[in-house]
């Protein structure tokens, strides 16, 4: 829950959101260069915030950083339960209702040397989340990070682009519209309108998978 000025709850989720991408930006390259070529999803999460939670400039920024975070919802008789598990939640203090939810998808993952962009899970299985409160309920922002396992970064755009207004249900009210670059991180937004008729805001961040340079003979 949170308490008072929405707005700037909104602006202290988006300045934070700029902050934690420069440090995921510093952990990416490390992070993919222990992991194999076309690793899966939770070995990339948890790589990465496994270094999130030991950087010092992470530890100021926030309270904690939890992979696999379950919110609770509120059953009519006054019983707490799980509402679904979010890939990364950053807490800010000991309010459990409070966070910045960051739902991980990949994108344009190779297999038997076919490329399979994943746009429609993307918004399926991760913006729809946050549309239907699922993750991030009552709260006025929500953050999804792509990993581009092929490097190929506008392919992934205009595969999402395509995805994302070509599915009603997201009630998009504005978007995809670019974002400042972080580092080397391609970046836009979206704006929904979710069915009980409140807006988010969900931001969107790509990161591309450098190459492997082999070390010289």
């Amino acid at each position: 829950m949170l308490i008072g000025d929405m707005e700037g709850w909104v602006d202290s989720f988006v300045s934070f959101d700029d902050r934690f991408l420069e440090r995921i930006a510093a952990a990416f390259p490390a992070c993919m260069a222990v992991l194999p070529e076309q690793p899966g999803e939770d070995d990339i999460t948890i790589n990465l915030v496994d270094r999130l939670a030991k950087d010092a400039v992470v530890r100021r920024l926030c309270h904690w950083v939890e992979y696999q975070f379950e919110p609770f919802g509120l059953a009519p008789d006054g019983s707490k339960y799980s509402k679904g598990i979010i890939d990364i939640a950053v807490l800010f203090d000991w309010e459990r209702e409070r966070y910045l939810a960051y739902e991980c998808k990949r994108l344009n993952v190779i297999h038997a040397g076919n490329r399979s962009s994943l746009a429609t899970a993307y918004v399926t299985q991760g913006m729809m989340r946050f549309l239907t409160e699922q993750y991030a309920e009552n709260l006025p922002v929500g953050c999804m990070l792509g990993y581009v396992l092929d490097g190929d970064v506008t392919f992934a755009q205009a595969r999402l682009a395509g995805a994302i207004g070509g599915h009603v249900p997201l009630a998009l009210i504005d978007g995809p519209a670019p974002l400042a670059a972080v580092e080397a991180i391609e970046r836009f937004r979206t704006r929904h309108t979710r069915p009980a008729g409140s807006e988010i805001e969900l931001r969107h961040a790509l990161f591309s998978r450098s190459p492997v340079i082999e070390p010289a003979a």
